[in-house]
């Protein structure tokens, strides 16, 4: 079973499949804040990117434009992808009749 993920690192890649293809750390920033209201510090983010890479779940590569810096940019993986499908299966159906008050009625968990 793969190592769980904690909610930053499922929100640093929700937000990577959110932008596209390709996402590079300051757009993760802001698509993070604009999303979930909260600041959001760029080493956190680097930190995060980084260990989310080692586990096989975002690939990176380094573009230099014309003019500016190098860049550094962010993919996700077959894995992640499907690391995120598993955790939103999961998520709903721990939700599954709580907000019409069936959650503890006779097959929804409650035996």
């Amino acid at each position: 079973m793969p190592e769980a993920l904690g909610e930053f690192e499922h929100h640093v890649l929700l937000a990577i499949l959110r932008r596209g293809s390709t996402s590079y750390s300051v757009d993760i920033v802001r698509e993070l804040e604009e999303r979930t209201g909260k600041s959001v510090g760029v080493t956190s983010i680097f930190v995060t990117l980084r260990r989310l890479e080692t586990k096989g779940l975002l690939t990176s590569e380094v573009i230099v434009p014309d003019q500016g810096h190098k860049r550094r940019y962010f993919s996700l993986t077959p894995a992640a992808l499907d690391r995120l499908e598993s955790a939103r299966e999961a998520f709903l159906n721990l939700w599954d009749g709580v907000l019409t008050g069936d959650a503890g009625a006779p097959g929804h968990g409650n035996t």
